[in-house]
């Protein structure tokens, strides 16, 4: 393992660094039944330097060579990525995932360990074996743009953490993998997420792993808060009358704060299989609740949840509320992986390479945001306010000046709100709007110089 390594391993918690130790490396490759044989560039060495090159904001390959303390080519290197199966990294993911956990017992909220969930998308380059496994977005011309995949990812609210990433065609919806990548959490933990992940079955399936589901209502569902309102019934062939909500009222815990019972859907959500769509219940208790948002600068004025916390006095509507505020945090922890990280644009030309990259993103992700819990600790504040790109700094020097203590702490600036806009102007170029080739074609015939 390289020097450069160890030291970057020494500054993190005990429980992380030993996920990514040499021993790790090695017992995740027997367990997956990776041999190979002794060389410089082992898989010990090659996932240390691979580590590496993506703390430096996904380095050139050609760099690698230079920081890597060993003596090997950029086409030796790249080769020896290539023959580690992927099954090596997922499987170093899982054993990162696990000291996730361990890193998240001291943060808990009311008793219950939290879960955000989100999607985003990354960019790669425009091969054709990418564009057919991950796609195109929609409306994209031919030869113009690049493929995307799709993430989707499971942080952890009060340390930050990554527990998981999937990484899947731009095509696929969110809930294709909401249930799966939450399928081991543990009985008791909260997952929270926008209105895209706010469906009849997700909460279903999560209460009957014993976890619960704090998520903004969907706003094709229609909310009613008068005491023992009607239910909108289907009569027959017939559709259920409009304007009035399909659930049966059940019980208020204040005047906008209420338990309903929701039936079943009739129709099966596309990424469930009949089977999944049957074992699901044919009624189930959601409490709905709105508040309103008095903050300056927020562009939503209310808003309305939909939990399986069915108990007002063990979960208040304002603490519900301050849980649902923290959801925003996923956003910037994706910005930090995408753009702090250098994650927005992807570098490997095939889909096992992509999916290599990611998984070291998600395994590096956790490595600084175990340095800046380390940090948070010693300096007494939240983990939040550590800079993540100073602790990557700090990692990634040579020779590792300071300890965790000497980390940026960024000033408190609650209720802060700044417009989406940039003032730096971009370059002037026309966009490109047809194949290269096609433009090449026209500056020869009229004989510019390209």
């Amino acid at each position: 393992m390289p020097n450069r390594i160890i030291a970057i391993l020494g500054r993190l918690r005990q429980d992380v660094a030993v996920a990514i130790s040499p021993q790790m490396i090695e017992a995740a490759c027997a367990k997956v039944g990776y041999r190979w044989r002794t060389r410089k560039l082992g898989p010990v060495e090659t996932i240390s330097l691979f580590l590496l090159q993506v703390l430096l904001e996904n380095t050139a390959c050609t760099h690698v060579v230079r920081i890597g303390g060993l003596e090997f080519t950029d086409t030796a290197y790249c080769k020896a990525r290539r023959r580690i199966p992927l099954a090596v990294f997922l499987e170093l993911v899982e054993r990162v995932a696990a000291a996730v956990r361990g890193a998240s017992e001291g943060s808990r909220w009311r008793g219950h360990r939290v879960w955000v969930i989100d999607g985003s998308s990354v960019s790669m380059p425009d091969e054709p074996a990418l564009a057919a496994h991950f796609g195109y977005p929609s409306g994209q011309r031919p030869g113009c743009g690049f493929p995307v995949a799709k993430l989707l990812a499971l942080f952890h609210v009060g340390t930050g953490m990554l527990l998981r990433m999937t990484v899947t065609a731009f095509g696929a919806h969110d809930m294709s993998g909401a249930a799966a990548i939450s399928e081991h959490l543990e009985a008791g933990d909260v997952v929270l997420g926008d209105r895209g992940f706010c469906s009849y079955a997700h909460l279903a399936i999560l209460l009957r792993r014993g976890n619960y589901g704090v998520f903004r209502m969907h706003q094709k569902q229609i909310v009613d808060y008068t005491p023992g309102r009607p239910a909108a019934r289907r009569e027959g062939p017939y559709p259920r009358p409009q304007g009035l909500p399909s659930s049966r009222w059940v019980l208020a815990h204040g005047p906008r704060d209420q338990v309903v019972a929701r039936a079943k859907p009739d129709d099966r959500p596309g990424w469930m299989t009949a089977g999944e769509f049957a074992s699901l219940p044919g009624e189930m208790l959601v409490r709905e609740l709105t508040y309103r948002v008095e903050a300056p600068g927020f562009r939503v004025r209310e808003v309305t949840l939909a939990t399986t916390l069915l108990e007002a006095g063990a979960y208040p509507a304002e603490e519900l509320a301050g849980l649902y505020f923290k959801r925003w945090r996923i956003e910037v922890n994706l910005k930090h992986m995408k753009i702090t990280m250098n994650m927005d644009v992807l570098k490997c030309k095939t889909v096992d390479g992509v999916l290599k990259e990611a998984a070291m993103y998600a395994i590096a992700y956790n490595l600084v945001r175990s340095a800046m819990l380390e940090s948070a600790r010693v300096q007494r504040v939240e983990t939040d306010r550590i800079s993540l790109i100073d602790t990557v700094r700090w990692l990634t020097a040579p020779q590792g000046e300071g300890d965790a203590s000497t980390l940026l702490v960024n000033p408190r600036r609650p209720g802060r709100y700044e417009p989406r806009v940039r003032k730096r102007r971009p370059k002037q170029y026309p966009l490109m709007t047809k194949p290269r080739k096609e433009y090449r074609k026209e500056l020869l015939d009229k004989g510019v110089a390209a």
